[in-house]
């Protein structure tokens, strides 16, 4: 009897580009065919940057629609994004007003007062989150300050899951992010949040990964389905590893790189919070304890800058110029924010006395190669924390197309890395949504459809990286 293949549709949210991926499983393996791509659009005046939520809506339209055409038997669809951002909604559920940006600078300075009100260590005990200027917890409290007042609040991928036709919920991996949540019981952390003043009463209920939301408006056969709503999360799901035996941690390179391992219980230790590591929820219970790193959000300031040069084109250039000798801490909190980025960096290597680069490809090789540094220190501070060694580093995203990145970083790391698959974060959603259904196969696991879905390359330190 022939197997009746599946088809479910992921958007995935980046806070760079969106897109529209159908996900065709066959049975054996999920083939992958991006419907629709757009850059994620952004509304800067009066000083702020913010997501214009109406205008990302009408893509996902335009997404949903292109992959109806493509699969009229759609079964289901699921939005994921980044993390932090969210949406404030008055009694009726309608928008206050279009969502801040994370890069906003009405956040400067709001972390350090909240600091002197509760005790970092505390925080950190009861949310497991890293201490971020840009973490949901200190946007609230700059809400308050401003007197935004909302009756409702929906992280950003649960917004548009909302809007699908699912009810109003946040997904556990995105409530994670806000630090927010009790890390321990996986509910709001309601005492710490009344402690700065803030009323818990608009957050839903904390909803587990793979929870059905609901009907997608005008479609009672389609499910929205939470998978895990924040795409780092169905990125290490899909993390192509199955070999038991190998310890491995991951690298989801995209705007931002975030390194780490998965856990089956958080890390709070004073030694955890001060080499900057975080308590993510991750699929089925789990913990990603990780580090959240700069990635590639530099590079693609600076191609924005010079009038969008193409990725290609960059990265040739920067593999036939020569290595300056010198990486640059892309963890300064002077490359947080948008436009002077190529003036940060060279006033960056100015103060170190060093020389400035000859070419626009000299500064992309520093680039890279400053991003391939963060990830050894990481590694190092990583091994450190946890006492576990680790045998191989899964790269994944957009950054595992770039092979001089991928090559650096076997290099000084000294691992093999394994790259790809470069959509990591739409397979997960997908085969989330598979699985959601009852439609993977009995016996197969997540990463084992994963593996047998996607083609990856390996790079083995030694090898020339030219």
């Amino acid at each position: 009897m022939e197997k009746r293949t599946q088809h479910m549709l992921a958007v995935d949210l980046g806070a760079a580009s969106g897109r529209a991926v159908l996900g065709r499983f066959d049975g054996e393996r999920m083939e992958m065919q991006e419907v629709h791509r757009f850059e994620t659009p952004i509304v800067e005046g009066d000083g702020h940057i913010r997501w214009d939520i109406h205008a990302i809506e009408k893509e996902i339209g335009i997404g949903l629609q292109a992959a109806l055409a493509e699969a009229p038997g759609l079964r289901s669809v699921s939005v994921d994004s980044w993390g932090v951002d969210y949406v404030s909604l008055d009694a009726d559920g309608s928008p206050v007003c279009l969502p801040y940006c994370y890069r906003d600078h009405r956040l400067d300075g709001v972390m350090e007062t909240v600091c002197e009100t509760v005790p970092p260590e505390d925080i950190y005990e009861c949310t497991g989150i890293y201490f971020l200027p840009i973490n949901t917890l200190y946007q609230l409290v700059a809400d308050r300050e401003e007197g935004l007042q909302a009756a409702h609040c929906l992280t950003m991928a649960d917004y548009f899951n909302h809007r699908l036709g699912g009810r109003r919920a946040v997904e556990v991996s995105l409530a994670s992010t806000t630090q927010m949540m009790d890390v321990h019981t996986r509910q709001w952390a309601a005492p710490l949040m009344r402690t700065l003043g803030l009323d818990p009463g608009p957050w839903p209920e904390i909803v587990p990964s793979g929870t059905i939301m609901g009907p997608l408006h005008g479609h009672p056969a389609i499910a929205v389905i939470a998978t895990c709503s924040h795409d780092t999360a169905l990125a290490v799901a899909a993390a192509p590893a199955v070999d038991p035996g190998v310890s491995w941690a991951y690298i989801s390179c995209g705007t931002w790189s975030l390194f780490g391992v998965e856990r089956a219980t958080p890390v709070v230790t004073p030694e955890a919070l001060a080499a900057g590591f975080t308590n993510e929820a991750g699929l089925d219970g789990s913990i990603r304890l990780l580090k959240n790193l700069t990635g590639l959000w530099v590079l693609q300031e600076c191609a924005r800058e010079w009038g969008g040069v193409a990725w290609d084109a960059l990265e040739e250039e920067a593999r036939t110029a020569p290595s300056m000798g010198v990486v640059v801490d892309l963890e300064d909190p002077r490359f947080l924010h948008r436009d002077g980025m190529e003036e940060r960096l060279l006033d960056a290597l100015r103060e170190n006395g060093s020389l400035l680069p000859a070419s626009r490809g000299a500064l992309c090789r520093l680039i890279v190669e400053s991003i391939a540094d963060s990830y050894r220190r990481a590694l190092a501070d990583l091994e450190r924390v946890t006492g576990q060694g680790i045998d191989v580093l899964h790269l994944m995203g957009g950054g595992s197309q770039n092979s001089l990145l991928c090559a650096l970083t076997a290099q000084v790391c000294n691992r093999p890395v394994v790259a790809g698959p470069v959509e990591a974060t739409a397979l997960g959603n997908v085969l989330i949504q598979l699985r959601t259904l009852g439609a993977l196969p009995h016996g197969v696991s997540l990463r084992e459809a994963s593996a047998r879905s996607c083609n990856v390359r390996t790079y083995v330190p030694g090898s020339q990286v030219v």
